[in-house]
């Protein structure tokens, strides 16, 4: 069984996953609580389903970008318990997280994946369609709305977490751009169990150690 956590922005999502079924997810606003709401919310999701920390065999984390707190929050109680327990570590890019909720869709074959970055910046991630699959073009920037409105000149899908002035702006420009209800936009822990659990079962882990969150203001990532 694998644990997600995901605490990259103002949301908190913790997600358990079995390789068969979700077992349970859980995601939502949290703001600045991370670090009082996380341990407090695997425990939830744990109590409810009838399992126990006994039971876990690997953890997947998002790694951002994201905000500089909430990622070293999220990081550092994954590594924790991966230390503690000896589990598998998967780390996996917020914005692959992000992509991973948008359907396939012909007629707009490229998709840009974003997250708040704040001073009313987006953390960009750009993937086009290959494959049936959306498969990530470069590093992940860092761009106002109107900067990466203006950049979109094809038919494209932005979805993600953004401000209400972000999709509104972005939505005047309905002849090349779609983006999809904030439902659909809600980044799902699901998801990156899912996306987690293959990079597993391929033998694609992580030390702990090592892995460090994903920041766009540095040429390096920052050491956890």
């Amino acid at each position: 069984m694998l644990l997600a956590i995901d605490t990259s922005t103002s949301q908190i999502g913790v997600a358990l996953y079995d390789g068969e079924r979700v077992l349970a997810e859980a995601y939502w606003q949290s703001g600045r609580h991370h670090t009082r709401e996380l341990a407090l919310l695997v425990a939830q999701v744990l109590g409810h389903t009838g399992f126990t920390v006994a039971d876990l065999q690997a953890v997947g984390v998002a790694l951002g970008p994201g905000s500089f707190t909430g990622l070293r929050i999220g990081l550092a109680f994954a590594k924790g318990l991966t230390l503690a327990r000896r589990l598998a570590l998967v780390g996996v890019p917020t914005l692959d997280v992000v992509a991973a909720a948008v359907p396939p869709d012909p007629d707009y074959p490229r998709l840009f994946a974003v997250l708040p970055a704040g001073r009313g910046r987006l953390a960009v991630g750009r993937y086009t369609l290959q494959d049936h699959r959306w498969q990530p073009q470069g590093s992940p920037e860092t761009a106002t709305p109107d900067a990466l409105a203006q950049r979109i000149r094809q038919p494209s899908i932005v979805c993600g977490e953004m401000p209400p002035e972000a999709r509104s702006r972005l939505g005047r420009k309905y002849k090349t751009v779609r983006i999809p209800s904030p439902a659909f936009c809600a980044r799902r822990p699901a998801l990156l169990a899912e996306l987690a659990w293959a990079r597993w079962q391929n033998g694609q882990t992580d030390f702990p150690a090592p892995l460090a969150p994903l920041y766009l203001h540095t040429g390096t990532p920052i050491p956890a």
